[in-house]
C-alpha cells in the first residue's frame, strides 16, 4: 500500500512538473499510465511505492522524438526522479534506486529488458497507451508536430521494402508490436483487444483512401 496523502503529493508533483508542450507526453499520458501500473502491481504484487512514483515520474524529461536529445529522455528522467523523491518528505529513500531503475529501463525503442517485477508492470503500463484509441491520436499528434506526413500514396500501408517515415508507418513499427511485448496477464488481455481496435481503423483507412482514388 501507499499512503494516499504521499500518493497526491506524487500526482501534485508531477502534474507541475510535466511537459506542457507535447500533448502526447503530457499528464494526462502520465495519469494514465500510472493508473494503469496500479491496476498491474496488484494483480502480480507489485510494490505500490515503487510502480507509482515510477510511472509518474518516466516521462518528466521530454525532448522531441526527433531530437538527438530524445536518447538521454530515460536516464535524465531517471536522475530528476531521484532528486524529486529525495526532497518528498515520508518517501522511503531506500526505494529511490528501484525507482529510477525502473524508468530507465522503461524505453520500447531500446528493447531493454525489466531488471525487476517494477519495471515490468511500468514497461506494461507504458505500452498499454502505444496500442488502441489513444495511440492512434498521439501518434498522429507526434507526427504533426515534426511533420511527418500521414501516410505515403504510393505505399500508404507500408508493404515495400524501405517505407518512408509517415505517421501510418509507426503502426507496423509500435502499435501493433506492443501487444505481443507485454509481461503481464492483465496487459496482454487488455493489449489484444487494443490491438484489434487498431487493425480494424486501419481497415477502415484503407476504405476511405480506396474511395479517396488513393488506393486502387
Amino acid at each position: 500500500m501507499i499512503k494516499a496523502e504521499l500518493r497526491k503529493q506524487l500526482v501534485d508533483i508531477a502534474k507541475e512538473r510535466q511537459t506542457k508542450t507535447d500533448v502526447s507526453h503530457d499528464f494526462q499520458h502520465v495519469l494514465r499510465v500510472c493508473n494503469v501500473a496500479e491496476k498491474i502491481a496488484d494483480t502480480v504484487n507489485a510494490d505500490p511505492e515503487i510502480v507509482i512514483p515510477a510511472a509518474l515520474f518516466h516521462d518528466i524529461v521530454v525532448y522531441a522524438k526527433n531530437s538527438p536529445e530524445s536518447q538521454f529522455e530515460n536516464e535524465e528522467s531517471a536522475e530528476l526522479a531521484g532528486e524529486i523523491l529525495s526532497s518528498v518528505e515520508g518517501y522511503p529513500s531506500e526505494k529511490i534506486e528501484a525507482v529510477k531503475a525502473c524508468i530507465r529501463e522503461c524505453s520500447f525503442s531500446k528493447g531493454t529488458l525489466p531488471s525487476s517485477l517494477e519495471s515490468s508492470v511500468l514497461q506494461d503500463a507504458d505500452r498499454m497507451d502505444s496500442v488502441g484509441a489513444i495511440s492512434i491520436m498521439r501518434t498522429f499528434s507526434s507526427g504533426g508536430q515534426m511533420n511527418r506526413p500521414l501516410y505515403d500514396p504510393e505505399d500508404p500501408f507500408c508493404k515495400g521494402e524501405n517505407p518512408p517515415s509517415t505517421s501510418v508507418r509507426l503502426f507496423y513499427k509500435r502499435l501493433l508490436v506492443v501487444a505481443d511485448r507485454m509481461h503481464t496477464d492483465y496487459a496482454r488481455e487488455a493489449a489484444k483487444r487494443r490491438a484489434d481496435f487498431t487493425k480494424r481503423f486501419l481497415v477502415q483507412l484503407g476504405i476511405e483512401l480506396e474511395e479517396s482514388g488513393i488506393v486502387k
